[in-house]
């Protein structure tokens, strides 16, 4: 699913009404009419009471077409203009001429925090008052009306996006946005919903089709897209039945130090269980006999060292590697990576103490081979690109660095990003459950694996991350967030493929008079 920016969404409006020869009012009365059949379609009528809010723009168009469906078909309807300006949009002024024809009760001016009307817990709220072309702070009072709906507990639903929230920018104040439960978004999610400092604005989102032109939403190329089963399932390479261990490539994982040998563990199990036709650990001496022991399916080269790793050397010709797992950043270790990285010309997997090496000695970034995947978590993500003002800042700051050297970079968080110079592709899978010790080990092993199968690195990358998160996701039904450990992780990699052929249940709808 693409995730268009807030010029491709006037855009894909203005060339919609363009080739459908239809009026601005028109597609907004369709947009409008969507949020409709979404609410009728739950509340069968339910004499609960709604209020709408609507600004004086476009938003409070669509909001004001919202409640004129509402009171034709009988629900508890109060409206509510939000008088922010004298200035109303032509689309809100004919939709509020067409609900005074439709009620004898016109909307109420709301112009200060005095006329703020009474709202009870188990009432619904309906945000319709800013929308995608806010872009300066709401107005105290306005502010305070925000902080009344959060205050009342009541179901609160916002219409495009919740209001006071940028398409584009991190907001100042928090009680400058509405806190939705729910958000019905036109044609396309928002990037902010997926950011950490502003996914907090709507508990749960939904996209609603408003009928934008078919060769318009094909051919326009967006920065974003959302990656779920849909996306990834295209890029599953299905298996010859004649086929064997050496089609599917053959993984070395390099990492561990004394201590730490179980990070390279992970990674060589989760390679395996993700399809690697053969693994094999180089390790330092202290690491032998543990991989050996509790993963016979792998081979293992040690290093002359006991401890660390100080020379990376073997005989074998891999089909990926991954390295970086409990390394170490020992001096011998830093003088052994430079030297492996001067030897490559494949893309590589780097994590962990691979990466905070090359951040500490930052020549060594330029010997990393082109489309190489680096997954940092933040603190080495910071370490690599520099401290970031906020969650837009970050991404600017890893697409800069993605296209200055090449590379891929998996930024790690509840929605995973995959970044590859100005693409952005943004994971659906994955939960609380993750955050525990070793799950970035197992999600190195899964990517190594599949660039062994002849994925190309981006699809990678982004199958790994989808892959990884469905694995946590099917997991956590049985052990929880607390309880979860990267083991649970691997174990669930051969549900979580599986679950790409499973279809989902398809719900009973009941007959309703929609518009």
């Amino acid at each position: 699913m693409k995730v268009y920016s807030k010029k491709q969404i006037y855009n894909g409006d203005k060339i919609t009404i363009e080739r459908e020869g239809i009026t601005s009012v028109d597609l907004m009365e369709r947009a409008a009419t969507e949020v409709f059949n979404w609410m009728h379609s739950r509340m069968q009528g339910a004499q609960v009471p709604i209020h709408v809010f609507c600004g004086i723009g476009n938003n409070g168009g669509d909001g004001l077409v919202l409640a004129r469906h509402l009171v034709n078909h009988g629900y508890n309807v109060k409206v509510y203009v939000v008088n922010c300006s004298d200035r109303r949009s032509k689309d809100f002024l004919v939709n509020y001429e067409r609900l005074k024809q439709t009620s004898k009760n016109w909307p109420a001016l709301l112009k200060c925090a005095s006329d703020f009307p009474e709202i009870y817990p188990d009432d619904i709220i309906v945000d319709a008052i800013f929308g995608i072309g806010l872009n300066r702070p709401v107005d105290v009072w306005i502010s305070s009306l925000f902080r009344h709906f959060r205050n009342s507990k009541a179901f609160t639903l916002s219409i495009d996006i919740p209001s006071g929230l940028f398409i584009d920018a991190i907001p100042q104040d928090d009680n400058n946005v509405v806190w939705a439960n729910y958000t019905l978004s036109f044609q396309s999610p928002k990037l902010v919903f997926f950011l950490p400092q502003t996914a907090k604005f709507t508990q749960q989102w939904e996209v609603l089709d408003v009928g934008w032109d078919a060769d318009y939403l094909q051919s326009t190329e967006t920065e974003a897209q959302l990656i779920s089963k849909f996306e990834v399932l295209p890029l599953y390479k299905p298996r010859d039945k004649f086929a064997h261990k050496g089609n599917f490539g053959h993984t070395l994982i390099i990492g561990g130090s004394y201590g730490k040998i179980g990070a390279v563990n992970l990674s060589a199990r989760s390679s395996l269980a993700t399809g690697a036709g053969m693994v094999t650990v180089y390790v330092p001496k202290c690491g032998y006999i543990p991989i050996q022991t509790n993963f016979p399916e792998a081979m293992v080269i040690t290093d002359v060292d006991d401890d660390v790793i100080t020379d990376i050397k073997y005989d074998l010709k891999p089909s990926a590697i991954g390295i970086g797992m409990g390394l170490g950043t020992n001096e011998a270790t830093i003088l052994a990576l430079e030297s492996f990285l001067k030897n490559q010309n494949s893309p590589i997997v780097m994590d962990a103490d691979a990466l905070n090496i090359v951040s500490k000695k930052r020549g060594l970034i330029k010997l990393i081979p082109e489309l190489s995947i680096l997954t940092p978590h933040p603190k080495e993500l910071e370490r690599l690109v520099g401290v970031w003002k906020d969650d837009f800042d970050k991404i600017s700051k890893v697409k800069l660095f993605s296209k200055k050297h090449s590379l891929i970079i998996v930024i790690k968080g509840f929605n995973t990003m995959t970044v590859l110079k100005d693409k952005l592709y943004i994971n659906t899978t994955g939960n609380p459950g993750l955050a525990t010790a070793g799950t970035g080990d197992v999600l190195t092993g899964i990517i190594s694996a599949l660039i062994s199968q002849g994925y190309e690195p981006l699809d990678a990358a982004a199958f790994g991350v989808y892959l990884h998160g469905k694995s946590a996701d099917i997991k956590v039904q049985t052990y929880g967030y607390q309880s979860l450990i990267a083991s649970n992780v691997i174990e669930g990699i051969a549900d979580a493929f599986l679950d790409l052929f499973t279809q989902p249940e398809v719900p009973v709808e009941n007959d309703t008079d929609n518009v």
